[in-house]
């Protein structure tokens, strides 16, 4: 386990790159008319194709009721559609549209080329051993 001095700088070096990914995220949507968690559910929905909604509440981390008001804003402004799911009737699942799939290109492109700005720096041994780290806090978190 590494020293409380490193368990210190660690903390301060996650909350200033959730600032700055907070920060770029944020300028990134202000101009495309939905928010920042609607993004996030296209960016899932993009990432896993088509989801139930419990388990797209879960992904995201908020309760079914607050994704119901999220996926009506979403279906409103014609990026997903629900569809029943075979086999169960009453479960609902959550679909991009074209125009959510478009949204979700254009927001991976985007996403790729901060990854690629972030990671220029690094050699392809420490973008392998970055990516092996983020995988693994990934698993525990």
């Amino acid at each position: 386990m590494a020293s409380d001095v490193i368990q210190q700088q660690i903390n301060h070096a996650i909350i200033e790159f959730y600032e700055r990914l907070s920060s770029w995220e944020q300028s990134v949507v202000r101009d495309q008319g939905v928010s920042l968690a609607q993004i996030h559910a296209v960016e899932i929905l993009g990432a896993n194709g088509p989801l139930r909604m419990k388990d797209l509440a879960d992904k995201l981390g908020v309760t079914t009721g607050t994704l119901t008001v999220l996926v009506d804003r979403l279906v409103k402004n014609g990026l997903v559609e629900r569809q029943t799911t075979e086999g169960d009737r009453r479960a609902v699942a959550v679909n991009l549209t074209a125009s959510g799939q478009q949204m979700f290109a254009e927001h991976d492109q985007l996403h790729l080329q901060l990854t690629k700005e972030m990671t220029a720096a690094l050699d392809a041994t420490e973008c392998q051993q970055f990516l092996s780290f983020l995988e693994r806090i990934n698993r525990a978190f």
